[in-house]
């Protein structure tokens, strides 16, 4: 079953005194690219999330969002109280000294250094234990989605193929009567410009058979067919994605030699065809994990 590396997934889920939201999205990506959105409390944490990550989502450009609301209020700060009454004791005395006015005095002792701090909130296991639920639960919707885009690609990829295949039957059926074709076109010039009692028979059927010969398409065909059953085959794989674009390269080949040697318009013209719906393919496989 193929999977798609674009997908997006969101889970949230109320505890005791918070509520945990996660999102996560992700795009087509050679490899992993994580950006992680993580309360700084949590940042010991980022390696083991961007591990679990590549285990479950193996490759993608991948965003993950964590958003803690507490329902309890929390100081962001705290006052040094014994330092502020220090600083309080000592700048009003000063004052004193030099006959200014005290009134504004606490405005001031709040400025001085080490009054006001930000306590970093310890990590707690058991919170961390809860935001990590949601999170695989945000993962796993995730890789639901990127597994229904997965069923419509893989269909594409069925129809796509199966009109490369129309066109290699086609070319197949023109091929039989094409050599006759050309035997029959050259020996007709042949006899236009120089007579048909000229034309020494040994050598023509020398030349001809040779260039003949480059005209040949048969191992070709032969190859497009493997190439196009394996496409197929390998979409039933586990992570096929870059597979199936080597694959698809493959395909390309025999596609444009069958041109290059088709020397005929009809056959050039299911080539054109073979080769938009590669095309398509070939995107399409970019988005495959």
């Amino acid at each position: 079953m193929l999977k798609s590396m674009t997908g997006f997934g969101k889970a949230s889920k109320e505890f005791t005194n918070k509520t945990v939201s996660v999102e996560i999205r992700s795009l087509n990506s050679k490899g992993v690219d994580l950006n992680l959105r993580l309360s700084s409390t949590f940042r010991d944490k980022e390696h083991e999330v961007k591990s679990e990550i590549t285990r479950l989502l193996e490759r993608g450009k991948i965003d993950l969002s964590v958003y803690i609301e507490n329902k309890i209020e929390e100081a962001p700060v705290q006052i040094n109280s014994a330092l502020a009454k220090q600083y309080y004791e000592q700048v009003k005395n000063l004052a004193r000294e030099l006959n200014e006015p005290t009134d504004h005095i606490l405005s001031y002792v709040l400025k001085m250094p080490d009054v006001l701090k930000s306590e970093r909130k310890e990590p707690d296991e058991n919170e961390w234990k809860e935001i990590s639920s949601v999170i695989l639960l945000a993962i796993e919707e995730l890789n639901k989605f990127r597994t229904d885009e997965g069923r419509s690609i893989e269909k594409d990829f069925e129809t796509r193929i199966g009109n490369i295949q129309t066109c290699l039957n086609k070319i197949t059926d023109m091929d039989a009567g094409r050599v006759q074709s050309v035997r029959e076109r050259i020996t007709r010039n042949l006899s236009e410009v120089i007579g048909q009692d000229k034309i020494d028979k040994n050598r023509f059927e020398q030349e001809l058979i040779f260039y003949i010969e480059r005209l040949d398409i048969n191992e070709e065909k032969v190859r497009l067919k493997t190439h196009l059953d394996y496409f197929i085959k390998t979409m039933k794989e586990p992570a096929g994605g870059r597979k199936l674009n080597f694959i698809a390269q493959e395909i390309g080949r025999e596609i444009n030699t069958i041109g290059s040697k088709a020397n005929d318009a009809a056959m050039q013209k299911m080539v054109v065809e073979m080769k938009d719906e590669l095309e398509k393919i070939k995107e399409q496989t970019n988005n495959v994990l």
